[in-house]
């Protein structure tokens, strides 16, 4: 069983979101164009303008680390476009720019990130959300003295969320594929899961336990895998959920009041939610780092 809570409402596509060791929830809203946070003393405020596309952000040691996609989100276009980077927002605000390259070739358009044990930073590049003008979807790593890599070519497959496991195996959602994969740390890659149809998987959260937790924008809900892939639970949320993170027992999800044909034609419609779901089960361990 689990008990939901609306936090906020009125959010501009709000994503990718963390936690901070005060427990300030911070998310970015992709329509904002900025990183966002929310507390229970302060509400909602803003955290620093990233411009762009932003669509996710993780908690450093150091700041907040942005997923910019730089210039769309689906068929909404940014009216403040970027290069498509990697940034770094400071508690004051300051935003800079940590990577625009990977392996030296420029970023298509981060998506989502996390640290890794090894205190490195990885993150899906996939581009524009296009299934028609799929580009070669990547998962890159930044090594804390700032040099990036491509780790994997994965094709128009669209990589999305993502997550590093303790072992260092990298787990990520396919959005076009449906598929949930794990890149093993000797470097094979096996596919945990294929979802059904009716499912576009976005983010990517795991529990204690090593089960999966995969929003997807056409679910209404998260699916949850068991540690081997295998379907094992759906939970219902308030709307589409876009992603989620973890702060104890409670999973905090960003998602939409609804995908509306507003949305499908590229309009800026502030219906997202924060909402707290109580499920009664620890989140996974979380790695924090700085880079450069």
């Amino acid at each position: 069983m689990s008990e939901l809570t609306v936090l906020l409402a009125g959010l501009g596509s709000p994503e990718g979101p963390d936690v901070l060791p005060d427990g300030t929830i911070v998310f970015v809203e992709t329509f904002c164009r900025r990183v966002s946070a929310f507390s229970a003393d302060r509400g909602l405020y803003a955290y620093g303008d990233t411009g762009g596309a932003p669509t996710a952000c993780v908690a450093g040691s150091d700041g907040i680390y942005v997923a910019q996609n730089g210039r769309t989100a689906g068929p909404w276009l940014s009216p403040r476009p970027t290069p498509p980077s990697i940034m770094r927002v400071g508690a004051d605000g300051e935003v800079s720019i940590v990577a625009e390259a990977a392996s030296g070739e420029p970023l298509l358009g981060p998506n989502d990130l996390a640290f890794g044990p090894d205190g490195c930073l990885y993150f899906t590049d996939p581009g524009t959300f296009d299934p028609d003008q799929s580009k070669d979807g990547r998962i890159c790593c930044l090594q804390p003295d700032g040099t990036a890599t491509i780790v994997e070519h994965l094709g128009g497959s669209y990589p999305n969320g993502i997550l590093i496991e303790a072992d260092g195996s990298i787990v990520w959602t396919e959005s076009f594929t449906r598929r949930v994969r794990r890149r093993l740390p000797a470097g094979g890659i096996e596919t945990l899961a294929t979802l059904p149809e009716d499912r576009i998987p976005d983010g990517l959260e795991a529990d204690a336990e090593g089960r999966l937790y995969v929003t997807g924008v056409t679910s209404g809900g998260i699916d949850i895998l068991a540690p081997n892939g295998e379907l094992s639970e759906f939970v219902p949320t308030a709307g589409p959920p876009l992603n989620c993170v973890f702060d104890g027992s409670a999973l905090f999800v960003t998602e939409l009041e609804a995908w509306t044909p507003e949305l499908e034609s590229g309009a800026p419609v502030m219906n997202g939610k924060l909402t707290r779901l109580e499920l009664g089960v620890r989140g996974r361990e979380r790695y924090r780092g700085s880079i450069g």
